[in-house]
Protein backbone atom coordinates (compact mmCIF):
# COMPACT_ATOMS: atom_id res chain seq x y z
CA UNK A 1 0.00 0.00 0.00
CA UNK A 2 1.30 3.60 -1.07
CA UNK A 3 0.22 6.75 0.31
CA UNK A 4 0.47 9.91 -2.61
CA UNK A 5 -1.37 12.93 -1.33
CA UNK A 6 -2.09 16.36 -3.87
CA UNK A 7 -1.77 19.40 -2.52
CA UNK A 8 -4.64 22.58 -4.09
CA UNK A 9 -5.60 26.06 -2.54
CA UNK A 10 -8.74 27.91 -2.50
CA UNK A 11 -9.69 31.42 -1.39
CA UNK A 12 -13.29 31.72 0.46
CA UNK A 13 -15.48 33.40 2.69
CA UNK A 14 -17.30 32.05 5.33
CA UNK A 15 -19.61 32.97 8.83
CA UNK A 16 -20.56 30.97 11.62
CA UNK A 17 -23.87 31.23 13.09
CA UNK A 18 -27.22 29.85 13.87
CA UNK A 19 -30.47 32.56 12.58
CA UNK A 20 -31.73 31.45 15.17
CA UNK A 21 -29.78 32.72 17.97
CA UNK A 22 -29.24 36.20 19.12
CA UNK A 23 -25.91 38.58 17.80
CA UNK A 24 -24.52 38.39 21.02
CA UNK A 25 -25.08 34.69 21.76
CA UNK A 26 -23.29 33.61 17.87
CA UNK A 27 -20.17 36.00 18.96
CA UNK A 28 -20.00 33.92 22.52
CA UNK A 29 -20.10 30.90 21.08
CA UNK A 30 -18.22 31.48 17.10
CA UNK A 31 -16.25 34.44 18.22
CA UNK A 32 -15.06 36.75 15.30
CA UNK A 33 -16.22 33.34 12.77
CA UNK A 34 -19.98 34.87 13.52
CA UNK A 35 -18.59 38.35 11.86
CA UNK A 36 -21.95 39.57 10.18
CA UNK A 37 -19.70 41.06 7.49
CA UNK A 38 -18.68 37.68 6.64
CA UNK A 39 -14.86 36.41 6.67
CA UNK A 40 -12.62 34.71 4.75
CA UNK A 41 -9.40 32.29 4.54
CA UNK A 42 -6.68 31.03 2.53
CA UNK A 43 -7.56 27.30 2.60
CA UNK A 44 -5.00 24.37 1.45
CA UNK A 45 -6.49 21.21 0.89
CA UNK A 46 -4.51 17.82 0.76
CA UNK A 47 -6.14 15.03 -0.80
CA UNK A 48 -4.64 12.03 0.34
CA UNK A 49 -5.29 8.71 -1.87
CA UNK A 50 -4.05 5.15 -1.25
CA UNK A 51 -3.71 2.46 -3.25
CA UNK A 52 -1.32 -0.49 -4.64
CA UNK A 53 1.38 0.45 -7.79
CA UNK A 54 -0.07 -0.45 -11.48
CA UNK A 55 3.36 -2.10 -12.42
CA UNK A 56 2.71 -1.11 -15.97
CA UNK A 57 2.23 3.29 -15.14
CA UNK A 58 4.12 3.17 -11.80
CA UNK A 59 1.38 5.37 -10.35
CA UNK A 60 -0.85 4.69 -7.92
CA UNK A 61 -3.33 7.14 -9.41
CA UNK A 62 -2.62 9.61 -12.38
CA UNK A 63 -2.11 12.67 -10.64
CA UNK A 64 -2.87 15.12 -13.81
CA UNK A 65 -6.76 12.89 -13.37
CA UNK A 66 -6.65 13.48 -9.67
CA UNK A 67 -6.28 17.12 -9.68
CA UNK A 68 -8.55 17.68 -12.69
CA UNK A 69 -10.88 15.71 -10.86
CA UNK A 70 -10.13 18.22 -7.43
CA UNK A 71 -10.32 21.18 -9.85
CA UNK A 72 -13.69 20.36 -10.94
CA UNK A 73 -15.70 19.53 -8.19
CA UNK A 74 -13.87 21.08 -5.42
CA UNK A 75 -11.51 24.31 -6.21
CA UNK A 76 -13.80 25.46 -9.29
CA UNK A 77 -16.71 25.55 -6.80
CA UNK A 78 -15.31 26.79 -3.40
CA UNK A 79 -12.65 29.22 -4.62
CA UNK A 80 -13.58 32.90 -4.17
CA UNK A 81 -16.85 32.06 -3.00
CA UNK A 82 -18.99 32.06 -0.23
CA UNK A 83 -19.27 28.69 1.73
CA UNK A 84 -22.96 29.97 3.18
CA UNK A 85 -24.03 31.14 0.07
CA UNK A 86 -22.71 29.68 -3.02
CA UNK A 87 -21.72 26.45 -2.75
CA UNK A 88 -24.44 23.59 -3.48
CA UNK A 89 -23.08 20.65 -1.54
CA UNK A 90 -22.53 22.90 1.44
CA UNK A 91 -25.89 23.79 1.58
CA UNK A 92 -27.63 23.61 5.06
CA UNK A 93 -24.09 23.13 6.35
CA UNK A 94 -22.57 24.98 9.26
CA UNK A 95 -19.33 26.01 7.27
CA UNK A 96 -17.08 24.76 9.51
CA UNK A 97 -13.56 23.29 8.99
CA UNK A 98 -14.47 20.25 9.60
CA UNK A 99 -18.00 20.24 7.68
CA UNK A 100 -16.57 21.35 4.83
CA UNK A 101 -13.55 19.32 5.05
CA UNK A 102 -16.06 16.01 5.35
CA UNK A 103 -18.59 17.79 2.47
CA UNK A 104 -15.25 17.36 0.14
CA UNK A 105 -14.88 14.21 0.71
CA UNK A 106 -18.20 13.22 -0.13
CA UNK A 107 -17.51 14.88 -3.31
CA UNK A 108 -13.79 12.95 -4.48
CA UNK A 109 -15.06 9.89 -3.12
CA UNK A 110 -16.63 8.03 -5.73
CA UNK A 111 -14.61 10.12 -8.70
CA UNK A 112 -10.93 8.73 -7.12
CA UNK A 113 -12.48 4.89 -6.93
CA UNK A 114 -12.93 5.00 -10.71
CA UNK A 115 -9.27 6.34 -11.21
CA UNK A 116 -8.45 3.03 -9.08
CA UNK A 117 -7.03 4.46 -5.81
CA UNK A 118 -8.83 4.90 -2.61
CA UNK A 119 -9.92 8.25 -0.67
CA UNK A 120 -7.14 7.83 2.54
CA UNK A 121 -7.86 11.49 4.23
CA UNK A 122 -8.93 14.78 3.19
CA UNK A 123 -6.70 17.79 5.12
CA UNK A 124 -8.08 20.81 5.07
CA UNK A 125 -6.00 23.87 6.83
CA UNK A 126 -8.03 26.92 7.55
CA UNK A 127 -5.11 28.86 9.21
CA UNK A 128 -1.46 28.07 9.74
CA UNK A 129 -2.59 27.04 13.30
CA UNK A 130 -5.88 25.35 12.21
CA UNK A 131 -6.23 22.61 10.12
CA UNK A 132 -8.86 19.55 10.26
CA UNK A 133 -7.64 15.84 8.78
CA UNK A 134 -10.77 13.68 8.13
CA UNK A 135 -10.38 9.58 7.20
CA UNK A 136 -14.26 9.08 5.90
CA UNK A 137 -17.13 6.73 7.69
CA UNK A 138 -19.45 8.21 10.75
Amino acid sequence: MIYITRKEHFNAAHKLFHSEWSEEKNLEVFGKCANPNWHGHNYYLFVTVKGEVNPDTGYTVNLKELSTIIRVHITDKLDHKNLNLDVDFMKNRMPTTENVAIAIWEQLDAHIQKLGGMLHCIKLCETDNNYVEYFGGS
